[in-house]
């Protein structure tokens, strides 16, 4: 299929031999991966790497904001290399990065309200949609409090709800999992698997062990490079018996 149009039976995202040019470089050199539907209708997939240009240039492609250097990209059926179907994505994802741009005096709820108006959904479906997330995320109690004064598990909760409100397709988590303590992780994961529920998900994050309490498959982001293969979990037989990676070759 070439046009722009979204076909919901493909799996939601397929990634062949990708390059994506970010910030002058090219971090992303070879992406293969799917995200295919899980027996359950949803969809996950956990990519692991240290937080670079590699993490915002898969976000900005998977999210239409960036079109493919070279290689094939699918998102929600359509192509990437195209105008029309970045923009049809576009309308049908959702980021909730740990790393966005710091608002230390915007209350939650404001927060949420901003990402609906955002996502041109009409006004008074806006006040429905905000009030349900809130309430779905038991951020209700904090939704006067400033984004800054919150804890940090409520803080990135709201970066969710922000980035779930408009019910997207498509879901990007970017590090909401990494650098908490294990109880905090827990909770957030269940409450991340709450949220993806109904939409396929892709989270990103530094360390495997946690995008597997959120994620069917984890593969790993390393050089450039994205295989589609399982990650090894580090401790593991597994891990240990796997041949130490070969160095990149110059190009």
């Amino acid at each position: 299929m070439e046009s722009g149009h979204a076909v919901t039976a493909l799996a939601p995202v397929l990634a062949a031999g990708l390059g994506i040019r970010y910030s002058g470089g090219l971090p992303v050199r070879l992406a293969s991966f799917r995200l295919g539907w899980s027996d359950l209708g949803t969809a996950t997939l956990g990519i692991a790497c240290p937080r670079t240009a590699a993490v915002s240039a898969l976000i900005e492609a998977l999210s239409g904001r960036l079109a493919p250097a070279y290689g094939s990209l699918r998102v929600l059926g359509c192509d990437m290399r195209l105008p029309q179907g970045r923009a049809a994505v576009r309308r049908e994802v959702g980021t909730a990065s740990r790393s966005a741009r710091p608002m230390p005096a915007i209350r939650i709820r404001r927060l949420v309200e901003r990402a609906a108006r955002r996502s041109g959904q009409p006004g008074s479906d806006r006040h429905l949609l905000v009030a349900a997330i809130l309430d779905r995320l038991a951020l209700t109690p904090w939704a006067e409090v400033p984004l800054s004064s919150a804890p940090e598990p409520i803080a990135r909760k709201a970066r969710l709800a922000a980035a779930c409100v408009h019910q997207p397709k498509l879901l990007l988590i970017d590090g909401l999992l990494d650098y908490l303590p294990p109880l905090d992780r827990t909770v957030l994961a269940d409450v991340v698997r709450d949220a993806g529920r109904d939409t396929a998900v892709i989270a990103f994050g530094v360390d495997p062990h946690a995008l597997a309490l959120v994620c069917d498959q984890v593969i790993v982001l390393a050089d450039g490079i994205v295989a589609a293969r399982p990650a090894a979990m580090p401790g593991s037989a597994e891990h240990a018996a796997a041949p130490a990676p070969e160095p990149a070759r110059p190009r």
